[in-house]
């Protein structure tokens, strides 16, 4: 599908958005119902992460909803919400596939109603995504199911299954937290995603991810030409509405050069006993004591012991030295302040169509 006309199924479908279209991504542990419905609230679309255990998302949809209740999200003058759609929570939730629970999922989105369900994670692929799929969309036909590819292959598969997904979130290399350990950066993969879909004559929205944490990095993925919109997840890191650490938050704000102080690496999972993540998958994260002991050749249940008496700690277990986990993406560099994810999306829309003017502008001369 043509980016313009994705842009307006994407509005008709979520008729809260604005435009340039902005989506907070569902962090496992940090996108709780604050986040999710603020980013609704300032007219992108926000999604709760997974949590901890699958058991999680009941309750933070609870919130969620007690929320949107007290201040309800109006749609556009222009665009009037479908009937059917009237109870449909104006926010997403997102699923691991290969740790989570269809049937706990299958009961929260039957109860709740999200706008939207964002996949991600399959242990046995394109199949375990069709049947997430088929079972959201009878429990709940208007929410609306996104798949997160990181490859043309998955892609590919996506589109040409009897279950394809409403929208593709193309997720590129410099994503913060997990993702495939091959790949490519989005400016390079979506344009190659959206040409295999057009051969294949498939109209899926797509939205670009990784490596996007101001308006600048929007209007990058908006000037592929092939994007209805854009991802965000460390950036919101930084916000008021995210639940994190002071400590890993602080963490965010110090590093600065993102290529250099963050890795893409499977020792955070190693260090935690989580060696049920499927192989083809690592994680972005800052590089600081784990990592550089790791590095150095220092045995995995020496690091492993460090790690889980720095874990007891709490905060102190960040900084240049410290051991704890910190995802992040390499635009990690351009988040300098906390702020409330109203002015981060503002800011950073205002800032997109600054750049993309200004790039127009210096055509014309």
């Amino acid at each position: 599908m043509a980016a313009s006309r994705a842009v307006q199924h994407l509005k008709a479908t979520y008729t809260f958005l604005k435009t340039p279209i902005i989506i907070s991504a569902p962090m496992r542990v940090f996108a709780g119902p604050d986040l999710a419905v603020a980013t609704s609230r300032a007219g992108g679309l926000g999604f709760i992460g997974p949590g901890v255990r699958p058991t999680d998302l009941d309750s933070k949809l609870e919130k969620a909803r007690s929320l949107l209740q007290q201040t309800p999200i109006p749609a556009h003058d222009s665009i009037s919400a479908n009937a059917s759609d009237i109870d449909c929570l104006p926010i997403g939730v997102g699923f691991q596939l290969f740790d989570g629970d269809l049937e706990v999922a299958a009961a929260a989105v039957r109860k709740h109603r999200p706008a939207a369900a964002w996949l991600f994670v399959p242990a046995s692929g394109q199949s375990e995504l069709d049947q997430w799929t088929l079972r959201i969309r009878r429990e709940s036909p208007s929410t609306k199911i996104w798949i997160q590819i990181g490859s043309v292959a998955e892609a590919v598969a996506a589109a040409k299954s009897t279950h394809a997904p409403d929208v593709l979130v193309v997720q590129g290399i410099d994503a913060g937290g997990h993702g495939l350990r091959k790949g490519a950066g989005i400016v390079s993969l979506l344009p190659e995603v959206a040409d295999a879909l057009q051969e294949l004559g498939s109209e899926i929205p797509l939205v670009g991810a990784g490596g996007v944490a101001d308006g600048r990095g929007v209007a990058a993925v908006l000037a592929t030409g092939v994007a209805a919109g854009a991802v965000m997840g460390t950036r919101f890191l930084a916000s008021n509405e995210a639940e994190i650490k002071k400590g890993y938050q602080e963490d965010v704000l110090r590093v600065s050069d993102g290529g250099q102080s963050t890795i893409r690496t499977d020792l955070f999972d190693r260090l935690q006993g989580r060696d049920d993540w499927p192989p083809r998958y690592d994680g972005r994260a800052i590089i600081n004591g784990s990592v550089r002991d790791d590095l150095a050749g220092m045995e995995l249940k020496q690091n492993k012991q460090i790690f889980q008496e720095q874990l007891k700690n709490g905060s102190i277990g960040w900084g240049e030295d410290g051991r704890m986990t910190a995802y992040v993406g390499s635009a990690v560099g351009l988040v300098r302040a906390v702020d409330s994810a109203q002015e981060i999306i503002e800011r950073s829309r205002g800032e997109a169509k600054a750049a993309l003017q200004l790039a127009l502008d210096e055509l014309g001369n």
